[in-house]
C-alpha cells in the first residue's frame, strides 16, 4: 500500500500517513465506502484494518463473531464494561474501535489508560500501524504522532497513559478507555477522581476491560454492578469456548500445564479471593446478592419487617469525615438460618446523627435488639441512643461498670466472632444477601494473628456480622432467642461428617461372627476375631 501513496503527502516523511491539510479528490466508489465505514465499525474493521499475527505477520483484521458483537457492544452502549478471558483479542478489538472512533468523529478526545505507561503506549503502537494501513480517503489526516499521542485535522486525538489520579485531571474527554482495570494498582482511587471527567457530558463513553483478578476491587464491584444493573454499565462477556480452537481437549491440556485454580482464573471469568479470607473461596463463591426492595436515606431494605419476629441491629460506628463507613446490619434472628434484612452505610454521617436512624429502624423492626461497638466514636452514639433517645433494648455489659453499653471490640471479642461468624456463613446457617456485605467479606483477610480488610477495602459491614457472631456465643442471646448456637452448630458439623461419610450399609452374610473377649485393668473389650484367611 505505501507504494501506491505519495511521500509529499505523507506526515514527516512517513508515507502511510496522510499529512495534516492534504486535499484528494474521491471517487464516487470511495464515498460510498467512507460513508459505509462510518456508519458500520464492524465492516470498517475486517475491510480495511491490519494487525500483526504471531505466526503470519501482517494479517487484515478477521474478527471472530464475538468480536464484531464487541464492536457493537461499545457503539451502542455509553459505559461498556468486558469480562473476557485471557488471550482473546479484547485488546486489539478495542484499538481498533478507537481508531474507528478518531477517525469518524471529529473534535473528540480519546484516552488510552493502563495499568503501566508502557502498555498504554504499545497499545497507541497498534493504531499507529493499522492507521499507516489504512487508504488515504479513510485518513482525516495527522496534525501530530508520537508515542504518547496522535491528533487528527478532524481535531480528535487518542492519548496514552498510564492510570494515576492526574492522568486526565483538567481534561475534556470524550472516550475513556481503561484496559485490564481489575489489575490497576490504586484502582478506586483512581476511578474516583477520573470518573467526573467523563460523566458530565451527555454522550461521553467509557469502556472498561479487563480479565477477573480476585474479589472486591473496584473492577469486580463494576462488573457485578452492571450484570444486576445496579450501575451505568452494560456487561459483555467473553468466555473460552467463545474462541475458535479452544475444546474441551484444549482446556483438559491448560489445565494440565497450570492448575485448575489458575484456569478458573484466567480463562474462565470466575472471581476468586486472595486465598487467605475469613470466609473459605468456595463459599464465597456461592453466596448471591439481591436486589434490595427499597433504598432510602443510605439504608437498604431486602426484607419488611414481619409481625412476631425478633430482630437485632449490630452498629459499627465511624468518624463520618468520609474515610470509613459508620453502618449496622439488621438480623431476623427468628428462626434459622438467620436472615440479613437491611444494611446501612455511610461514612459522612456524624456521630451525634446516627442514633436517631438506629432508634427510626430499631423502632420499626419490631423494637430491635441492638448492639453497638463502643470502641471511641461508639461511645457518643450508646449514649445517645441510651439516654438521650431514652431507648432502652440496647445491650448493656453491666450496669455496675462505667461506660457499660455497648461492645468494647477486643481482640478476645473479635477472634470469637471472627470463628463464629464463619462457622455460621460457611454451614449456611445465616443469609447474606447485601452486595456490599459481600464484597468486604470477600477482602476481609488475614493480618498477622487477626483479620481485617486488605489494602484500598473496608471492613464496616463485616465488623457488625463479627459482632454478631459473638453476640450469638454469649448467654444473652440464648437467653433472648432460645436458640442454643453450641448445640445448633455442633448438631450441624455432625450433620456435616455425617454427609461425607459413605453409607456402606450391614449386610448380613448368614455368618455367625466370633467375638474374643479380653479383660484388662478392669475394663472389659470384645473384639471381633478375623475371619479372613
Amino acid at each position: 500500500m505505501a507504494t501506491l501513496k505519495n511521500n509529499e503527502l505523507g506526515y514527516l516523511g512517513n508515507p502511510n500517513v496522510k499529512r495534516d491539510g492534504v486535499q484528494e479528490a474521491w471517487s464516487q466508489e470511495q464515498v460510498v465506502e467512507y460513508t459505509r465505514c462510518l456508519r458500520d465499525p464492524v465492516y470498517f474493521a475486517t475491510t480495511y484494518l491490519k494487525v500483526v499475527h504471531l505466526d503470519h505477520g501482517l494479517v487484515p483484521f478477521s474478527l471472530y463473531p464475538y468480536q464484531e458483537k464487541m464492536f457493537n457492544h461499545f457503539n451502542d452502549n455509553r459505559f461498556s464494561i468486558v469480562l473476557a478471558c485471557r488471550q482473546s483479542g479484547k485488546s486489539i478489538s478495542s484499538v481498533g474501535y478507537l481508531l474507528w472512533y478518531a477517525l469518524f468523529h471529529p473534535e473528540q478526545t480519546i484516552a488510552i489508560l493502563a495499568n503501566k505507561g508502557a502498555t498504554a503506549r504499545e497499545m497507541l503502537a497498534r493504531i499507529t500501524l493499522m492507521l499507516e494501513n489504512l487508504p488515504f480517503f479513510l485518513q482525516p489526516g495527522c496534525k501530530a504522532l508520537n508515542k504518547g499521542s496522535i491528533e487528527f485535522s478532524n481535531n480528535s486525538r487518542i492519548i496514552a497513559a498510564a492510570t494515576s489520579g492526574s492522568s486526565i485531571r483538567g481534561m475534556s474527554v470524550n472516550l475513556l478507555f481503561l484496559d485490564e482495570f481489575a489489575f490497576v494498582e490504586n484502582a478506586t482511587e483512581f476511578y474516583t477522581s477520573t470518573y467526573p471527567v467523563v460523566s458530565s457530558g451527555k454522550s461521553t463513553k467509557v469502556i472498561v476491560t479487563s480479565t477477573a483478578n480476585g474479589l472486591g476491587n473496584i473492577y469486580h464491584k463494576l462488573w457485578e454492578g452492571a450484570v444486576q444493573s445496579t450501575n451505568e454499565f452494560k456487561p459483555f462477556r467473553v468466555d473460552w469456548w467463545d474462541v475458535p480452537g479452544r475444546d474441551d481437549e484444549w482446556k483438559k491440556q491448560t489445565i494440565a500445564n497450570t492448575s485448575e485454580l489458575q484456569f478458573n482464573q484466567e480463562f474462565g471469568n470466575t472471581f476468586h479471593g486472595t486465598g487467605n479470607t475469613l470466609i473459605s473461596g468456595d463459599c464465597l463463591l456461592s453466596l448471591q446478592a439481591q436486589h434490595p426492595i427499597f433504598t432510602q436515606n443510605n439504608v437498604k431494605v431486602y426484607v419488611k419487617p414481619e409481625e412476631n419476629h425478633d430482630y437485632m441491629v449490630f452498629v459499627d460506628v465511624a468518624k463520618g469525615r468520609g474515610m470509613d463507613y459508620s453502618t449496622f446490619n439488621i438480623i431476623d434472628v427468628t428462626t434459622k438460618p438467620f436472615q440479613q434484612v437491611a444494611v446501612y452505610r455511610d461514612n459522612m454521617i456524624s456521630p451525634l446523627l446516627l442514633p436517631d436512624i438506629i432508634y427510626k429502624y430499631a423502632k420499626t423492626y419490631n423494637e430491635a435488639y441492638v448492639v453497638i461497638e463502643s470502641n471511641d466514636q461508639g461511645a457518643v452514639v450508646c449514649n445517645g441512643l441510651y439516654y438521650d433517645l431514652e431507648y432502652e433494648n440496647v445491650f448493656v455489659e453491666s450496669m455496675i461498670k462505667a461506660n457499660s453499653i455497648g461492645v468494647t471490640m477486643t481482640r478476645k471479642v473479635k477472634r470469637i466472632g471472627c470463628s463464629n461468624i464463619k462457622d455460621l456463613v460457611e454451614q449456611s446457617q445465616i443469609s447474606i444477601v447485601d452486595q456490599d456485605t459481600i464484597i468486604e467479606m470477600s477482602t476481609f483477610v488475614a493480618k498477622g494473628s487477626s483479620y481485617e480488610a486488605a489494602d484500598g477495602n473496608h471492613d464496616d459491614l463485616m465488623m457488625n456480622l463479627v459482632m454478631f457472631g459473638w453476640f450469638a456465643a454469649t448467654p444473652f442471646f440464648g437467653e433472648m432467642t432460645d436458640i442454643d448456637m453450641k448445640s445448633m452448630m455442633y448438631a450441624e458439623q455432625q450433620r456435616m461428617i455425617e454427609d461425607d461419610v459413605v453409607p456402606f450399609g450391614v449386610f448380613d452374610d448368614g455368618v455367625v461372627d466370633e467375638v474374643e473377649t479380653i479383660r484388662e485393668g478392669g475394663d472389659t473389650w470384645y473384639v471381633q476375631k478375623d475371619t479372613f484367611f
